[in-house]
């Protein structure tokens, strides 16, 4: 077995050892809003569930160049956010909006997907999504490289076709996970194992 020391290896070193081990993760596509009412919508990996009760979500956004991203920075400023689920139909549109775009134009232009509003938040939410959440930022911690948001659902969207008895159906869902690189994952196999008593 090999071992690593994470205080004498690069950044880069111990996210490639990160990111291909710690897979798959599943994949938050955010909504925010800016100041000047400009729509960031962007992937993040870094993403789960933090609580049921409350429900609540967890997204890390990292730094680039020290600076925060839109997504932190519209969070932080606007309090609310939408985390929408990221499946087979919609996952080459969402990817699209992973580019550099300055902060007063919104990544939705260069896709084809199509905001709808939200009911409870004032973020615009994407309309090419299964299952979306509506959020209200319930805490920021600032790490060294990062701000892990950790937003309070008060809304939740499910998509009729994959809804059954308060269950979702996870192979109408086709969600996909992010690997390592330019990797992705579908579904594959689901098997079952019962829980010990």
């Amino acid at each position: 077995m090999l071992s690593f020391d994470p205080e004498k290896q690069t950044e880069r070193e111990n996210y490639k050892l990160l990111v291909g081990s710690i897979i798959p993760r599943p994949i938050a596509f955010v909504t925010s809003i800016s100041q000047e009412g400009v729509v960031n919508a962007a992937p993040f990996s870094y993403f789960n569930i933090v609580s049921s009760n409350p429900p609540m979500l967890s997204v890390s956004v990292q730094r680039k160049a020290g600076d925060r991203k839109d997504t932190a920075r519209n969070i932080l400023s606007g309090k609310e956010f939408v985390v929408h689920i990221v499946d087979e139909e919609n996952v080459f549109e969402v990817n699209e909006t992973a580019a550099n775009l300055p902060p007063d134009e919104s990544e939705i232009n260069v896709t084809k997907l199509t905001l709808v509003d939200s009911e409870t938040v004032g973020v615009p939410a994407v309309e090419q999504s299964k299952v979306r959440f509506e959020c209200v930022l319930h805490q920021a911690v600032e790490l060294p490289h990062n701000d892990l948001l950790i937003g309070r659902i008060i809304r939740i969207h499910v998509d009729e076709s994959i809804y059954e008895n308060g269950r979702i159906d996870a192979e109408g869902l086709k969600p996909v996970s992010r690997l390592a690189g330019a990797n992705y994952a579908k579904l594959g196999e689901i098997f079952s194992l019962k829980r010990p008593d």
